[in-house]
This record gives structure tokens, C-alpha cells and sequence, in this order.
């Protein structure tokens, strides 16, 4: 289960009186959000559902009153009736896969407390003095899946090597386990929890487009032969008709298409991000296992529980274990490198560039402060920076620092020892 930090306060002595802590859902540090006491969980752009809700009742609502109203009459032993008794059902169905897909966790993979075992120390200091034990995880690691080696990666963010066909949604900010895409349509990732109710909702919108689309040429085809007219007359005579013929038309294509390109990736038993990506018509797919058991393994296996408990407490003793772990030393596999990822959509920048930048401004404040301008002297010498003098977990948190910021400080301290040295000279003579 995920154990978040505690936040400012939590586990202190209010919460002791009160005898409760806080909830997951509450210090979640993901960019969800969460309805009914965490319950329903959903991306940050959670708006959209209610656009995409919209955008199919309300041709739905048009249609139950200037198309299925006429022709409950129209059809033999009450079959008109059943026109829009379909309709509403159909709508009701379709618009509860959407909350299926859209408010239910992805298959988000819960953060680790604590980076994983490290497996190599690096070395020593330009003193031959040992420094305190810098861990680096490597960047990628080798699984192998279906006899094919696949290549996993360090995700710095969860702190966690990402199992296969796992992806980390740069929106959402998780990983999510088996990540097709994030559909800003229904505001949440499409992973391997929601994936069956994702194809489900498109499908079934897809076939709801036909419906509408198909009883508006019934009704002017109704009219025409009702009032002995041409075809295009008889669409001027119910300009609802016209709208819902067009606006079914465009949607068609729309998720049409989607159904039929997920399809495609469902017979492959590929994802939309590997489709994109890794492009397993060039070589082998570990995870193709036929066309027919492709099929049964989304829509006839089980569904796994979720990871993650959202509503379970947090506790004190959970929220100080993560607060230990941070302490240690640790150097991500990113360090000295530039931190970008596709997966993430960041832009590449050097991983020292706002640590380097503050130590700049931090030593031009020192250097300034040396030097007392209204009496022309010196006003206190330069400050020890050896390690003895400095806290244990200052020393272990900068232990990762570039060597450059040290060549730095050392020009520093030497510029301004030797400007020491020439002041006392110009006073003695």
C-alpha cells in the first residue's frame, strides 16, 4: 500500500488529541483528484468528463424530442415506444462505463518509502579520505518476459524500477501499470485496471452515433413518404434531424476509428504507448499470445484489487520510516546527467543547474559580507567548511555535489585570503 509523507503537523499532538490521522487520499502526492472520501479517484483534468458527458446527453435529450417522439406512433403494436426506451438505456449504459473508466484507479503502482538496494558505492574523496557511501542506481535493468529480454527503467519519482509495460503519466504524475495513454476525454491515465472500460465506452458510443444517426433517416424517410416529398424537402421539414445527422456523422469517425484502432492493438496485444514508441512490427512482441487469448486476457480475466488503500490512515510511525529513508545517502542514476524522459514530457536541464545557482547567490551573500565598505577593512574571516564543524546530514545531503562547485569555493576562499594579505601590507606601510 502507498504510505505518503505526513504532512506540516500531522502526527503532532492536535491529531494525537484527536485520535486521528490523516487519510492516503488526503496527502496523496499524485496530481489526482478524489470524490466521495476518496472513493472515486480522477485526473486533474477531471472537467473534461463533464464536457464528454455533455457532448453525448444532449444530442441524446434532442433526439428523444424531435425524432423517437414522432415515431412511437409510427411503428405497429407499440414498437415506437421501444425506439426511445433503447435509447435512454443505451445512454445510461454508455455514460456509466464512462464513471467506470474515468473514476476508478488505473493500475497505479504505489511509491516506495525509499530508493531499492543499491548495487555499487562510489569512491573517494581528492584527500584519499573515504566520503560518506554515495549509492547510484543503475538507469535500466534486463527482465526477461516470454523468453524476450525487456528493458525496464529507474523511475526517480516513485523510486522504483517500473515492471513491464509500466509507463509514468507525466499528467496524473504515477505509474501506472500496462499505461496505454491518458485520455483527457475521460481525464484519467487508461492502464490496466480501466483499459476493458475505456474500449467498452468508446464501442458503445460508437454504436449509440449509429443508433441516433440511423432512426433520423428513418424519421425523413417517414416524412417523405408521408407527405409525397423529395428527400431534401423532407429534411428541411425537421432541421433537428439535419443537426443529428451531421454531428453523429463527425462523432463516427472520431470514435469509430478509435474503436477500430484499439482493436487492432487489442488482437496485437500492444498498448497505444508501445504502438507508438517501441513499434513491435520491427521486432518480436513478448506479449502477443495470439490473437483469441489476446482477447480473453482483456475481457474475460479477472480485474486485480487495486494497490492502493486511499481511505486507510496514515500513521506516525509510516510517516516517520519515510522521513528517515530520506536521509540517506542516495545518488539517483540521473545524477550528472541531464533529466529528461519521454515518458514524463520534461524538458532535458542539467540536474545541478538550480543547485549550482543557488550556491552562487549563497556565495556572493558570504563574499559580500566579508567586507565592511563603510571602514575599508575586513570584517571577519572567511568560515571553516570542513566537514567536522558541519551537521552529519548536511554533509550527506551535499555528498553528491559536482565537482565544480567545489573548485568554486575553493578560488573563492584563496581570492580572498590573498585580498586580506594586501590590506594589511597597504596599513603597515
Amino acid at each position: 500500500m502507498y504510505v505518503p509523507p505526513l504532512p506540516n503537523g500531522a502526527g503532532g499532538r492536535g491529531d494525537a488529541a484527536a485520535g486521528e490521522q490523516p487519510r492516503v487520499y488526503q496527502v496523496w502526492r499524485g496530481s489526482n483528484e478524489f470524490f466521495l472520501q476518496g472513493r472515486f479517484i480522477f485526473g486533474p483534468d477531471v472537467r473534461s468528463v463533464f464536457l464528454t458527458m455533455f457532448l453525448i446527453v444532449a444530442p441524446v435529450v434532442a433526439f428523444c424530442v424531435f425524432v423517437a417522439r414522432h415515431l412511437m406512433n409510427d411503428f405497429p403494436d407499440s414498437w415506437g415506444v421501444s425506439v426511445m426506451v433503447v435509447v435512454v438505456v443505451f445512454t445510461v449504459y454508455d455514460l456509466t462505463l464512462l464513471l467506470c473508466t474515468s473514476g476508478r484507479d488505473p493500475g497505479i503502482i504505489p511509491r516506495n518509502t525509499h530508493p531499492p538496494e543499491p548495487e555499487s558505492i562510489d569512491g573517494i574523496n581528492d584527500t584519499g579520505s573515504q566520503t560518506p557511501q554515495q549509492f547510484r542506481l543503475p538507469r535500466t535493468k534486463e527482465v526477461v518476459v516470454n523468453g524476450i529480454s525487456v528493458r525496464v527503467k529507474y523511475c526517480d519519482t516513485c523510486m522504483l524500477y517500473r515492471p513491464p509495460r509500466c509507463s509514468h503519466c507525466s499528467i496524473c504524475n504515477n505509474c501506472v501499470e500496462r499505461f496505454d495513454h491518458h485520455c483527457p476525454w475521460v481525464g484519467q491515465c487508461i492502464g490496466l485496471r480501466n483499459y476493458r472500460f475505456f474500449y467498452m465506452f468508446v464501442f458503445s458510443t460508437t454504436l449509440l452515433c449509429l443508433y441516433v444517426f440511423a432512426f433520423c433517416w428513418v424519421y425523413v424517410i417517414k416524412i417523405r413518404d408521408a407527405e409525397q416529398l423529395s428527400i431534401w424537402k423532407a429534411l428541411l421539414k425537421t432541421p433537428a434531424s439535419i443537426v443529428l445527422i451531421i454531428y453523429c456523422f463527425l462523432c463516427v469517425w472520431f470514435v469509430g476509428g478509435l474503436s477500430v484502432f484499439h482493436l487492432y492493438l487489442m488482437s496485437t496485444n500492444q498498448t497505444t504507448y508501445e504502438n507508438f514508441r517501441y513499434r513491435y512490427d520491427r521486432r518480436d512482441n513478448p506479449y502477443n499470445r495470439g490473437i483469441l487469448n489476446n482477447f480473453l486476457e482483456i475481457f474475460c480475466t479477472s480485474i486485480p484489487p487495486s494497490k492502493n488503500n486511499f481511505r486507510a490512515r496514515v500513521t506516525v510511525e509510516q510517516g516517520l520510516q519515510q522521513t528517515r529513508s530520506q536521509s540517506r545517502g542516495f545518488m539517483s542514476p540521473n545524477m550528472g546527467k541531464p533529466i529528461g524522459d519521454l515518458e514524463m514530457g520534461r524538458k532535458p536541464v542539467p540536474w545541478d543547474e538550480p543547485r549550482t545557482a543557488a550556491d552562487i547567490r549563497d556565495l556572493e551573500a558570504g563574499l559580500g559580507g566579508m567586507f565592511d565598505e563603510k571602514e575599508g577593512r575586513v570584517a571577519h574571516a572567511s568560515p571553516d567548511l570542513s566537514r567536522d564543524d558541519l551537521p552529519v546530514e548536511f554533509v550527506e545531503g551535499r555528498a553528491g555535489m559536482h565537482s565544480r562547485q567545489s573548485s568554486w569555493v575553493h578560488r573563492s576562499s584563496d581570492g580572498a585570503e590573498a585580498i586580506s594579505v594586501q590590506m594589511a601590507t597597504a596599513r603597515r606601510s
